[in-house]
């Protein structure tokens, strides 16, 4: 098997290019993890609790519960301060609403495409890897006048597949982990749809029945 002192100058620029690729992925999933838990996602049962308290008339009590830790308390904070100053304008309630909801759903996704982009360059740039390192080999072959020596024909097609090798397990293992960080944004905005629309519109049974089922 040949060692890192077989490989070209291009084959380590690749290499190194690979190991830059994982250490932006390995920290933006880190700092994800981090954020979501300093964010407060999936507080849903606490959300119900005090739309519940709201629509009982304890306004008082419910604004005193939205001072917590979470995406939804600060959002329904948002949207039940706006209604205690109009309480004739759902419109404009709904618009602070959404508009505080967008606001946590922007800090939710940043970072989110720089891992999209390991994702995507990942297996690409293994690939330029592998296309150059075949051309050297192949070139190699066609300028030979005599025998080619096949454990070292075989040894240059080894370290061309081994850039492509490398680039797609990066993007295996980012790409589940990106499904994954956007399934928790995903499920946390269409608990934010629902409290909305109940904090504005409804009763909390559908949100308490929502939470039973999560």
């Amino acid at each position: 098997m040949p060692d890192i002192a077989g490989f070209d100058a291009v084959t380590l620029v690749v290499f190194a290019a690979l190991v830059v690729l994982s250490v932006v992925a390995t920290t933006v999933t880190l700092f994800k993890i981090a954020q979501f838990s300093i964010l407060g996602l999936g507080r849903r049962r606490k959300a119900s609790e005090i739309l519940g308290l709201w629509h009982a008339g304890q306004k008082d009590k419910a604004l005193a519960a939205t001072s917590g830790r979470g995406v939804q308390l600060r959002v329904l904070r948002a949207v039940l301060m706006a209604q205690t100053q109009k309480p004739d304008a759902p419109d404009w309630v709904d618009e602070i609403g959404r508009q505080a909801a967008l606001a946590e759903l922007g800090a939710m996704s940043k970072w989110m495409r720089a891992l999209e982009a390991v994702v995507q360059a990942a297996p690409m740039l293994g690939l330029l890897g592998t296309v150059v390192g075949m051309i050297d080999a192949f070139g190699t072959l066609a300028q030979s006048t005599g025998g080619v020596d096949p454990a070292l024909l075989a040894g240059g097609i080894w370290t061309a597949l081994t850039t492509t090798a490398v680039g797609l397990s990066i993007a295996l293992v980012f790409y589940f982990v990106a499904i994954w960080l956007e399934g928790r944004i995903e499920t946390e905005r269409q608990d934010l749809e629902a409290l909305l629309s109940v904090a504005i519109h409804g009763s909390v049974d559908s949100v308490t029945q929502s939470v039973r089922v999560g």
